[in-house]
């Protein structure tokens, strides 16, 4: 028996979310991923949905199932990104994309992007227990951020509501980043390569900053001025 959170990983992009499978049998996989909508419903509600199945071999017939399926949960499958031919091919015989990173000319790859180029994920919802966000950018919630949750981003994190889940800021090393929340009580948070306990963390009330100074993740105030 698989861990279902061990068998789906999110992404965000900027047309929709991307979510990579396992090498796992694939009624397993599509378990996985249909139980992890039905728990949360509001997050994948009129999602676009591009879909990493790795080696996994897909026939017309599974790929129709399976777009069905999600449709029925009022998500649309756009993409499928597969290592074998024969599932590429499927994808492209209904239609689908088979290449997601699709930028503008005068942009470069949405994958080679970081902070300082000022991309960033917007959420509109809160996001609930057994969510995983990835975003090669900023992250930017408008709602809380409930225990279970976890979020990743290569720049900032700012979470409009509570956080109540773990923060991963500045996450291939940049120190710069910075975690701000307007009701601040963490499970984990990391900035860079630097955890802080937030146990032992003075509880301050109203929005707060975390940021790395000497080393080390202080925690304040968030001052807007």
């Amino acid at each position: 028996m698989h861990d279902l959170h061990s068998l789906v990983q999110i992404k965000g992009l900027r047309d929709g979310l991307l979510v990579s499978l396992t090498d796992a049998p694939w009624e397993d996989q599509q378990s996985a991923l249909l139980s992890h909508m039905d728990e949360q419903p509001s997050f994948f509600q009129g999602a676009r949905l591009a879909l990493d199945v790795g080696t996994q071999i897909l026939h017309v017939n599974e790929m129709v199932e399976l777009r069905d399926q999600l449709s029925d949960r009022n998500v649309a499958l756009w993409a499928v990104i597969s290592e074998s031919p024969t599932t590429e091919h499927t994808a492209q015989l209904l239609g689908l994309a088979t290449r997601i990173s699709k930028p503008h000319p005068e942009e470069t790859p949405l994958p080679s992007k970081g902070p300082n180029d000022e991309t960033a994920l917007f959420i509109n919802k809160t996001l609930r227990s057994g969510t995983r966000i990835e975003y090669p950018g900023h992250v930017v919630v408008l709602g809380d951020v409930n225990p279970g949750a976890e979020i990743v981003a290569e720049g900032n994190v700012i979470i409009w509501g509570k956080l109540r889940g773990a923060v991963h800021a500045g996450s291939k090393g940049d120190e710069n980043s910075k975690v701000c929340g307007l009701d601040f009580s963490p499970m984990q948070l990391r900035i860079a390569e630097k955890a802080v306990n937030t146990k032992k963390e003075r509880q301050i009330l109203g929005p707060v900053v975390a940021f790395i100074r000497n080393e080390r993740v202080v925690v304040e105030s968030w001052k807007f001025s």
